[in-house]
């Protein structure tokens, strides 16, 4: 089990580093909220991880609550760019 929780740990450290990435060097707008909206699911992925590893779910809530926020977000940026689309 410890070397499941180190590979998923290093995986998702890569993960956040190269959306980290993305957010500070997007070249447009929707870069940055896709970057943010996968950083979101990487922190939920490794909520989950560790409450699985910890045998809990403690942390549940927050899950759920960076889901929606996500979803939102996400949603609410789409709608924004296409109705400028149509302005334009």
């Amino acid at each position: 089990m410890e070397v499941v929780v180190v590979i998923v740990a290093v995986v998702l450290s890569l993960a956040a580093a190269g959306t980290i990435y993305r957010i500070a060097a997007g070249p447009s707008l929707l870069d940055r909220v896709i970057a943010a909206d996968v950083l979101l699911a990487i922190f939920g992925a490794a909520l989950a991880t560790e409450m699985a590893l910890n045998h809990h779910t403690d942390n549940l809530a927050l899950v759920v609550v960076l889901s929606v926020i996500g979803f939102i977000g996400s949603v609410t940026v789409a709608r924004f760019v296409a109705h400028r689309k149509e302005e334009a």
